[in-house]
């Protein structure tokens, strides 16, 4: 007798950003699933999948930001826990904007290297596989035994730069010297030019910066300041700002990540900066919401590369080699 085996995806979404799961969802042509979250009375989750789905290719989505960034990580965790013991063939932890990612290294003595032990969090748990877009630092990868897909959200930034601009005009700018290979992949695309912004942090502060001058020249030209992800907009308003007092005619903003915590909406409103271009990775609740910010959609991204890996195809070879590092 010849067994015929059936391949099933399903895709499952936490509470942290369920409207880009349904996006993608819908570029994949699935259902999205109900994992049946509640949170008792003393703050703990709980998690029952609804139908059988042992031998299937579980992707849970659950991206890590906002205030419950904590949250956002256990629920997730408590997911892949339960589908690993309902018998799934594969979980692939999708997560678009991973938490932690900045505490990737010990800068000082007596500090924890966070990113690694989310990583082995997302591994003990019962993770096969991450997926993550625009890691803050490609390293992390590392930090995983299993397959990690790391996807770039360039080329969602690239196509609204073509559509939207002369690039002829343009420079790219690194909002510091750490982002100078993202934004040299970008000028690169663009044949535009290139500069960055020296900036030093006062020893004990965590955001707080202080730009002292740019390297590059930006005189007469539109600057498109360049980074993975904008958090509390300290560092992209202080580049903004001394990029003007340089002779920058005008100044965008682009991030995959736009976590905008506290005070960055009103600092951002409030600064130099004409346009704040930035990703759907992480929830832009409407208090959050001002003329200034654009948001764009990695969905198609995220499904393309869930279907790769499902029909267990190069993620890569899907996006000509552009799309993955």
């Amino acid at each position: 007798m010849e067994l015929v085996t059936k391949k099933k995806l399903l895709l499952y979404s936490g509470d942290s950003h369920p409207e880009l799961a349904q996006e993608i969802a819908e570029h994949l042509g699935v259902s999205l699933r109900q994992p049946n979250l509640r949170t008792f009375a003393n703050g703990e989750m709980h998690c029952r999948y609804g139908e059988s789905i042992r031998g299937a290719d579980v992707f849970i989505v659950q991206t890590h930001a906002g205030s419950g960034i904590n949250d956002a990580l256990m629920q997730q965790l408590i997911m892949i826990d339960a589908a690993k013991r309902a018998s799934a063939k594969r979980i692939t932890a999708v997560c678009p904007r991973y938490g932690y990612a900045r505490q990737d290294r010990k800068a000082e003595g007596r500090e924890p290297i966070t990113a690694k032990l989310v990583a082995d969090l997302l591994t003990a748990a019962g993770a096969d596989r991450m997926m993550s877009v625009d890691l803050h630092t490609g390293q992390i990868q590392g930090f995983f035994d299993n397959p990690v897909d790391h996807l770039i959200g360039l080329p969602v930034l690239l196509d609204y730069l073509n559509r939207n601009c002369d690039v002829a005009d343009l420079v790219i700018v690194s909002p510091d010297a750490g982002g100078v290979k993202g934004a040299t992949k970008l000028a690169n695309h663009l044949e535009a030019d290139l500069a960055f912004v020296n900036k030093v942090r006062p020893k004990g502060t965590a955001n707080q910066v202080v730009a002292t001058n740019i390297i590059g020249n930006v005189a007469g030209k539109r600057c498109i300041l360049f980074d993975d992800e904008i958090d509390t907009a300290g560092t992209i308003v202080a580049a903004a700002e001394l990029l003007k007092q340089e002779g920058a005619t005008e100044v965008w903003a682009m991030a995959t990540h736009g976590v905008l915590s506290d005070p960055a909406t009103e600092r951002l409103k409030n600064s130099a900066i004409e346009r704040v271009v930035l990703t759907n990775t992480v929830p832009l609740p409407s208090e959050k919401q001002i003329d200034k910010i654009e948001v764009l959609s990695v969905a198609p991204l995220v499904a393309d590369a869930i279907g790769a890996v499902f029909e267990d195809e190069s993620v890569s070879e899907i996006f000509g080699g552009e799309n993955q590092k």
